[in-house]
């Protein structure tokens, strides 16, 4: 009889027990397995980390403040590549000659003669040269090239007075040659091989060279004036 009773008794301890400790046990692994899961999602979520990322894309969501960002700074890119092909590339500026700014600045013209102005040029007047010179030779030349004899020689006889001399073999220290003082003087070559001994060959390429570079001798004449040069 008490052999019985100290069994039940036993037996009723026992099961307490496992009524104490069954709820014990399940919830200590619960807060474990909690306090392990903190700290995982932690470094998980940690910033640089691809499920972090995750979660910023969440908020790129349609109707997010992000993702309105992004969207405006997306329209505001398309309209700068829009423009930017818009563009048209600007033709390289042409610099205007020294004929054209001689003759556009009137105050840079002058002359050792009597003359009339037109368009802030001085027409040098001048007497027909000596026959036989080469002085006479560019006078006789002038109308081959569309210049008037008895208005332009004075302006070239002018410039050329100050270049030559009027003197076929002239030469100075930068190379220059002749009558129009050509630098080089082989640029005389084109109106004929004997360019460095025929006054003719000299004056021929010089009138050429006027004309093509500045109009006329006196546009020429006016242009020395101010750069001692042509």
């Amino acid at each position: 009889m008490s052999r019985h009773r100290t069994g039940a008794r036993s037996s009723r301890r026992k099961r307490g027990l496992i009524r104490r400790f069954g709820i014990v046990f399940p919830a200590a692994i619960v807060a474990v397995i909690a306090v392990v899961g903190v700290a995982v999602g932690v470094k998980v979520l940690a910033p640089g980390s691809s499920a972090f990322s995750a979660v910023r894309a969440i908020g790129m969501v349609p109707g997010s403040r992000t993702m309105a960002t992004l969207e405006a700074e997306r329209a505001q890119l398309i309209a700068m590549t829009t423009a930017a092909r818009t563009l048209t590339v600007v033709a390289k500026p042409k610099l205007a000659s020294p004929a054209e700014v001689a003759a556009a600045n009137p105050g840079t013209t002058g002359g050792t003669g009597n003359g009339n102005g037109n368009g802030g040029i001085v027409y040098v007047t001048s007497t027909p040269p000596d026959p036989g010179s080469a002085q006479s030779i560019a006078y006789n030349m002038l109308a081959s090239f569309g210049f008037s004899p008895t208005t332009f020689f004075g302006c070239l006889k002018e410039m050329w007075d100050r270049e030559s001399g009027w003197r076929y073999d002239a030469e100075n220290a930068s190379g220059a040659y002749g009558i129009p003082q050509a630098l080089p003087g082989s640029k005389m070559a084109s109106a004929g091989a004997d360019w460095q001994t025929n006054p003719a060959t000299q004056i021929k390429w010089g009138l050429g060279y006027i004309k093509s570079i500045y109009g006329d001798p006196c546009k020429a004449w006016a242009f020395w004036q101010v750069n001692h040069y042509y």
